[in-house]
């Protein structure tokens, strides 16, 4: 029986444990036995992967992941994805290409450097226009809402002058009133001599 235990492989997974609030997913990357549930016990923490942000913070130890992908874990899609970001998956390839005497380890680590840098050049590219993006989306929120306000206060103008104007014509009514009712209750002597009599 213990012969068995010694001889079996444990299935390793290279793969995402969740953590993070509701609706604000937050993943660890870890190495575990496949058979350990997702956010259960895990062999060792590789990095850590926020979807959160834009671009997508994903941090890794490159070392540890090419590494344990040597020994013969297999990564889940996402992970796999991961790692083809980071360029582990690329500097796997060639470290195989270096085993197999197709080049020379310096042009291995200079190839991995021009795939790292022209990456690098992507994502802050990425990150400028995003930030371009953000900017130009201010001033046209900028933009509508001094429109909107000008509209707002031309509309408030124009019932303060209709209400000035309501009010110049109500006391021009009320200064003419006057005249009339005074008139009309005057009384003449000849109805007052046939009320007495």
């Amino acid at each position: 029986m213990s012969n068995y235990n010694n001889n079996k492989q444990m299935a390793v997974k290279i793969r995402l444990s969740r953590h993070g609030k509701k609706d604000y997913a937050f993943y660890h990357i870890v190495v575990a036995d496949s058979r350990s549930p997702r956010d259960g016990r895990f062999i060792e923490k590789i990095g850590t992967y926020n979807p959160n942000t834009n671009p997508a913070t994903i941090n890794l130890d490159c070392d540890k992941a090419l590494k344990w992908l040597n020994y013969g874990a297999q990564p889940t899609d996402t992970c796999r994805a991961i790692l083809s970001y980071k360029g582990v998956l690329l500097k796997k390839h060639l470290l195989g290409g270096v085993k197999k005497g197709v080049f020379t380890e310096e042009v291995a680590e200079q190839r991995l450097n021009e795939w790292l840098e022209a990456k690098n050049a992507k994502i802050q590219e990425k990150k400028d226009r995003l930030l371009q993006e953000k900017k130009e989306g201010k001033k046209i929120v900028i933009e509508r809402e001094s429109k909107v306000n000008e509209a707002k206060a031309s509309a408030v103008a124009k019932k303060r002058l209709e209400a000035v104007q309501k009010e110049a014509e109500a006391k021009a009514a009320a200064e003419a009133e006057p005249e009339t009712e005074s008139a009309s209750f005057v009384e003449t002597p000849a109805a007052t001599e046939q009320t007495n009599a």
